[in-house]
């Protein structure tokens, strides 16, 4: 036997205050494909309590319970989340909601399937016999609460990676004013984006848990705003932390005018696909790509709409001591990828390009998704 711990972080959320969960079971298999009534599953029971996921960026961790394995390869992971009471007060609050900046009030999510099957999360992580599998859920509450339309509904789809708790983390500021405004991110050796937000406060943001690679891309991105990356950015757990920059010479962030992109994801019998998910990336000319935004379609018509500044992104190497140096690519300006992915498909037959050169335009792109 060995031994499974898990905890909990976020990725960042768009546009909420909070974002409450409250998981009450965790449940393992090693078949990626098993269902919730198939032999095998071992199950940690967790004593609920409403954990706010907004509390949990830049490496804040939840720690949720160990639970004793076979020894051997683990591929699915299933999330079983209590039920929202019918009549909620303050002492016995949603047990799933989120808080709409601004507007002080929660907001029940709606969470199909989470309270009977549980959300399935894909896994890949082995058990040792006589040590422990350390695993982090990082649950990305962006991409998980999607809004159902003009219903005022809004339900929770959870896109988590369990990832292995390292002793490792990239540093960095920028300026606090500008905050609240931007998403800074990184793509692991396994082509997992990483995205966490900055401080409030001081600015600061902690990408954590990231394998050993030698050449990171780490990107600030936020709307309105020039999209800055650092490419280069070394990790290893010999250094542990790898620090960008300081308080006193943040990552500079320039305004930028926008342009949007918008349409409905389907599939080639242009049925829309309500679980699909679309990212946009901006490559740079010596060839790294950008995450530059993202979000899931709308669950009630596909729709997606994505703005996106038209000034050349600014590029930096890293440098160990020193300040960095950005300078503008400006032959990726206006220039964009935008794909589609949905469970089950694996091509996109429309071509994802696009290069936006007028301010306030919008641009029609419909993505068609096939098997």
């Amino acid at each position: 036997m060995g031994t499974l711990k898990l905890a909990m972080t976020d990725a960042p959320a768009c546009g909420y205050e909070h974002v409450f969960v409250t998981v009450t079971k965790i449940r393992v298999h090693q078949s990626a494909t098993a269902t919730e009534s198939d032999a095998g599953w071992s199950e940690l029971a967790i004593e609920p309590q409403r954990v706010d996921l907004l509390g949990l960026t830049n490496g804040v961790l939840q720690e949720l319970g160990t639970l004793p394995l076979a020894a051997g390869n683990y591929q699915q992971i299933r999330l079983v989340l209590a039920d929202n009471p019918s009549n909620p007060t303050p002492a016995q609050p949603l047990s799933n909601a989120l808080v709409l900046s601004g507007s002080g009030n929660e907001v029940p999510l709606r969470t199909p399937s989470g309270q009977q099957s549980g959300f399935k999360l894909k896994a890949n992580f082995d058990v040792v016999g006589g040590q422990v599998a350390d695993m982090v859920l990082d649950f990305d509450a962006c991409k998980s609460v999607v809004r159902a339309g003009n219903s005022g509904n809004y339900n929770l789809k959870p896109v988590v990676s369990v990832i292995k708790r390292l002793t490792t983390a990239i540093v960095g500021y920028v300026n606090p004013a500008l905050a609240s405004s931007v998403v800074v991110s990184t793509r692991d050796p396994d082509n997992n984006l990483r995205a966490t937000v900055p401080d409030a406060v001081s600015g600061k943001f902690v990408l954590a848990y990231l394998p050993e690679n030698t050449n990171y891309t780490v990107v600030v991105a936020g709307k309105d705003l020039t999209t800055a990356a650092i490419t280069g950015v070394p990790v290893s757990l010999a250094a542990g932390t790898t620090t960008l920059n300081s308080a006193l010479q943040p990552i500079p962030l320039v305004a930028s005018p926008s342009a949007i992109v918008s349409g409905v994801v389907t599939n080639a019998s242009s049925l829309p696909l309500t679980e699909a998910a679309v990212s946009v990336q901006q490559m740079l000319s010596t060839g790294q790509k950008l995450d530059v935004a993202w979000m899931p379609v709308d669950p009630l018509s596909a729709a997606y709409s994505l703005s996106l500044p038209l000034a050349a992104p600014l590029r930096a190497p890293y440098v160990a001591t020193g300040p960095m140096l950005f300078a503008a690519d400006t032959a990726s300006a206006g220039k964009y990828d935008v794909w589609a992915s949905a469970l089950g498909y694996s091509t996109q037959s429309t071509p994802p390009a696009v290069t936006l050169t007028t301010a306030d335009s919008i641009t029609s792109l419909n993505l068609i998704l096939e098997p």
